[in-house]
């Protein structure tokens, strides 16, 4: 495997690991919310899956008991920290996928919406390259679950960037306000600089054109670093006014990716 790929891979397993652990420590936390008496208890949800077949539902069921809940979310903790310290395995690797696709059930199929999505993608190309390896297709099973994680990575930016560029809103700087109005801090202040329509303007056309100039990043890897760097800042800053410490590690998690995937095309 080249010095390249080793770390690509070796970056996507620490950071979509860190992600995992984050995510597993909030379920934790949500526990009082789950359990039979809580808001979001599965007796609830678990109408969703009125259309199943009884064997199906009554396996979500069994799995939604709470002791058993709770040791699958111990399990995924464990996992989660092995991912980090040992690298991709097939039996790590499957046990997190499928255990997230269990609690994305749990969920209604979403519990914080694109950074599920892109836990999942990162899962996905983790698990392309664990099962390559022992047939034989060790470094080109790798580089296949790189680039599925930078396509889906690459992807959901540029789709993006491509809904504001359509919208007049956020041409016009108008929909900048009204999207900050809605942060963990409450509705911006009446003097707020993002109320400033020139400086609305200015930073609603600096996340467009970020987000749809992706492509060109691919063209040479120090335009994919400074790309990821640029991320690394705009997903802070989502974090830092909504709150979504996910999204900030599942897109980390793709950003190794990227920049194998900028290295390989050059």
């Amino acid at each position: 495997m080249s010095d390249a790929l080793a770390l690509s891979v070796r970056g996507c397993e620490i950071l979509c690991g860190i992600s995992l652990v984050i995510q597993t420590v909030e379920f934790l936390r949500l526990r009082s919310v789950t359990s039979p008496q809580g808001v979001w208890a599965f007796e609830i949800q678990g109408g969703d899956l009125s259309h199943a077949s009884p064997y199906a539902q009554a396996f979500f069921r069994f799995m939604a008991r709470e002791k058993i809940y709770d040791a699958h979310l111990i399990m995924r903790l464990f996992a989660a920290v092995a991912l980090i310290a040992f690298g991709a395995s097939v039996p790590i690797v499957l046990f997190l996928f499928l255990g997230t696709l269990l609690l994305l059930t749990r969920w209604r199929g979403a519990f914080n919406g694109g950074s599920d999505f892109m836990t999942i993608v990162v899962l996905t190309g983790l698990l392309i390259g664990a099962l390559g390896s022992p047939i034989g297709q060790h470094e080109i099973a790798w580089q296949a679950g790189l680039i599925y994680i930078a396509i889906h990575s690459a992807s959901s930016y540029f789709l993006s960037g491509g809904v504001k560029l359509f919208n007049a809103d956020w041409r016009s700087g108008k929909a900048l306000p009204l999207f900050l109005d809605g942060g963990i801090y409450g509705p911006l202040a009446a003097d707020s600089a993002f109320r400033n329509p020139a400086i609305a303007i200015l930073c609603s056309w600096a996340f467009i054109l970020w987000e749809v100039a992706i492509p060109i990043a691919f063209l040479n890897p120090v335009f994919m670093l400074l790309y990821c760097g640029i991320g690394i800042v705009f997903h802070f800053l989502v974090f830092w006014f909504f709150g979504l410490n996910r999204f900030f590690f599942a897109w980390l998690a793709t950003y190794p990716a990227l920049l194998f995937a900028a290295i390989h095309l050059a």
